[in-house]
């Protein structure tokens, strides 16, 4: 442990960060809180699994961007380690520990259809945070009025393909839910977003109507893989019946998808022990 050199001011990684950022890259930024080595000192690791910075250490800088990759696939924010957690040993008389922090991109949400569910979606998704596009052909479905104190970007369209591709992006870090009007919208719309392969694609209907579309699709030579990952019928079954309701159990599985939850109910242990 001989490397004592310190590059991770703040501005750099500040500059990293924001760099990663508008790569559409996440990345794990890791402070030292306490130890004999420079307390505030940073190392971050990006999603490539390269480092920047410094903890002030090689051997700890190597533990502990190797645990900053198996900590970006956990459902934490944050989370504090000590040295033994990283494998090493703590001689000092201060303890070290080290704050781990996920750095993501702003997630944003497109949802294909402004009728009565696409408009209980934006409302939930904007209230949740997420950077909401909502994207019809119906300008009176589009009115700025119905989403008065909504924080949602409204996209008017005579081509869904091009406004889906244009919305989605690099598809880093965005969830599309496809509910419009019928299967011509849906099908224009599902090219588009398989093409983008967004972390999240879920399109509403039954299981008849969402098999055609999938069909179709398979025939217009999409690949399987990416047809198994399209939530079809889309939500998690909550026994949704209003707008709103089925609203919910959209986003209940966008936010389940994107922690890694499963989507069950909590207390299902207790009722399977008795």
């Amino acid at each position: 442990m001989t490397d004592k050199r310190d590059h991770s001011n703040t501005f750099t990684i500040t500059k990293l960060i924001q760099q990663q950022l508008g790569l559409g890259k996440s990345a794990v930024v890791i402070t030292l809180l306490s130890g004999v080595t420079k307390v505030g000192a940073k190392l971050l690791v990006a999603e490539s699994g390269e480092s920047f910075g410094t903890l002030g250490d090689a051997e700890l800088n190597s533990k502990a961007a190797s645990r900053a990759i198996e900590f970006s696939k956990t459902s934490d924010a944050a989370r504090m380690f000590r040295l033994q957690d990283l494998g090493l040993n703590d001689q000092s008389d201060v303890e070290t520990l080290l704050l781990f922090e996920k750095i993501q991109p702003l997630r944003r949400l497109v949802i294909c259809g402004a009728g009565h569910v696409g408009a209980s979606l934006a409302t939930l998704g904007s209230f949740l945070g997420y950077e909401t596009t909502l994207i019809d052909d119906r300008p009176e479905f589009l009115d700025p009025e119905r989403f008065s104190g909504i924080n949602v970007k409204l996209m008017l369209t005579d081509n869904w393909t091009n406004a889906v591709s244009a919305s989605i992006g690099n598809g880093v870090g965005v969830a599309v839910a496809v509910v419009t009007r019928g299967h011509n919208e849906d099908e224009r719309c599902m090219h588009a977003v398989i093409k983008a392969s967004p972390d999240y694609v879920g399109l509403i209907g039954s299981k008849r109507r969402t098999t055609i579309v999938i069909d179709r699709l398979r025939d217009a030579g999409a690949d399987e893989s990416t047809l198994r990952n399209i939530h079809a019928p889309i939500g998690l079954d909550i026994g949704a019946v209003s707008p709103e309701e089925v609203a919910l159990a959209i986003i209940a599985e966008i936010v389940a998808e994107r922690r890694g939850a499963k989507g069950g109910s909590l207390s299902a242990w207790r009722r399977e022990e008795s």
